[in-house]
C-alpha cells in the first residue's frame, strides 16, 4: 500500500490576477488530503472518498477501459474522475497499463464546501502515485493558476506567479506578529472556481496596472508588521480587484456596520473570508448566521 498527502490552500493576495501574471501570497493549511492505492488483481479502479467525518461521500467500480476511452457513466463525480485518470495516463502511458487495478481510498480532513482544495489536493495526490508533473495534470483536468498546488507541495507560505505561464515558487516568511486579530470565517456556501474566472475573464479591464499595484501590495502583506497597516492593505486589495471584476467587496454587501476590515479569498462569492479586527468578531458573525470561524493558527499550517 502507498500513501500519499497534500495540503488545502488559502490564497491571501491576488486572486483572479495572478491568473494573468500577478504575484500571490498563498497559504498552505492544517487540513489536507490523504489517498491510499493498494493493488489488486482485477483491472479495475475500486474508488472510496470519505469526508471529514469518515463517512463515504463518492465511490464507484471503474474498470481500466473505461478510463482509457473516457466513457461517460452518467454520473457527474465518476466522469470527472475518468477524465483525471484518463489526462494522468497521457502524461504517463505506463500508468494504468491493464495488468492490474488498484482500491483507492481518499480522506479529507475539511468539509467539502470549506473550498480549501478538494479538486487540488486530489490532483496532486493523483500526480504523486502516477509520477506525473501535477501542474500539467492540473492544467488538463481542472485548470486554475496553480498556486493550490504549490501549496498542497509545501509547509510554508509561498509568493506565486506564472511567468509565461509557468509556475513559479518562492517560499517566503508570513507569520504575522498579530495573527491572533485575524480570523477566518466561511460564508456557508461553496464558490465555484471555474465560474468566477469565468466573470473575471468577461470583465477584467485596466489588468497591468491593477496587477503591478497587487505585486506592491502582496509584498507590504508580507512585509507588514502592525494590524492597521495589514487592514490598510485588506481594504485597498479588496477595492482594487472590486473594479477590475466589476465586483462589490464582501463587507459592502453583507457586514456593512462591521468595525474592521475584511477580505474575500479566491473565487468571491463563498468559501472563506479573511478578517481583521482588534476584538474577537466570533459573536458578531455568529449574528448575522455564520457560524463557522477559526483562528488564524488554527486554520494556516
Amino acid at each position: 500500500m502507498d500513501s500519499f498527502y497534500s495540503h488545502g490552500k488559502l490564497l491571501l493576495t491576488a486572486e483572479y490576477v495572478v491568473l494573468d501574471g500577478a504575484k500571490a501570497l498563498a497559504v498552505p493549511t492544517v487540513f489536507g488530503q490523504h489517498l491510499t492505492v493498494t493493488p489488486i488483481k482485477t483491472p479495475h479502479i475500486d474508488w472510496t472518498s470519505f469526508d471529514n467525518h469518515n463517512n463515504v461521500w463518492f465511490s464507484d467500480i471503474i474498470t481500466i477501459a473505461d478510463i482509457i476511452s473516457l466513457k461517460d457513466t452518467g454520473n457527474e463525480v465518476s466522469n470527472r474522475l475518468i477524465q483525471i485518470l484518463n489526462a494522468t495516463k497521457q502524461l504517463n502511458p505506463e500508468f494504468l497499463d491493464n495488468k492490474e487495478g488498484f482500491k483507492i481510498t481518499t480522506t479529507l480532513e475539511f468539509p467539502q464546501n470549506w473550498g480549501l482544495g478538494t479538486s487540488s489536493t486530489l490532483i496532486n495526490n493523483i500526480a504523486q502515485w502516477a509520477k506525473v508533473d501535477p501542474y500539467k495534470l492540473l492544467a488538463n483536468s481542472f485548470g486554475g493558476s496553480g498556486y493550490d498546488i504549490a501549496c498542497a507541495q509545501h509547509d510554508t507560505a509561498l509568493l506565486y506567479h506564472l511567468d509565461n505561464k509557468l509556475p513559479k515558487t518562492e517560499l517566503v516568511t508570513f507569520n504575522p506578529s498579530f495573527s491572533d486579530h485575524l480570523y477566518f470565517v466561511h460564508l456557508n456556501k461553496k464558490q465555484n472556481s471555474r465560474d468566477g474566472i469565468a466573470h473575471y475573464k468577461a470583465n477584467r479591464h485596466n489588468t497591468t496596472k491593477t496587477i503591478k499595484a497587487i505585486d506592491t501590495l502582496t509584498q507590504s502583506m508580507i512585509d507588514c508588521d502592525t494590524l492597521a497597516a495589514f487592514q490598510s492593505i485588506l481594504d485597498t486589495h479588496e477595492q482594487l480587484i472590486g473594479q477590475i471584476t466589476n465586483q462589490t467587496p464582501v463587507k459592502d454587501t453583507l457586514f456593512k456596520d462591521f468595525d474592521g476590515s475584511i477580505k474575500s479569498l479566491g473565487a468571491w462569492g463563498g468559501d472563506f473570508i479573511l478578517v481583521a479586527s482588534n476584538t474577537n468578531p466570533t459573536a458578531y458573525f455568529k449574528s448575522k448566521g455564520y457560524t463557522t470561524i477559526l483562528s488564524y493558527t488554527t486554520m494556516v499550517l
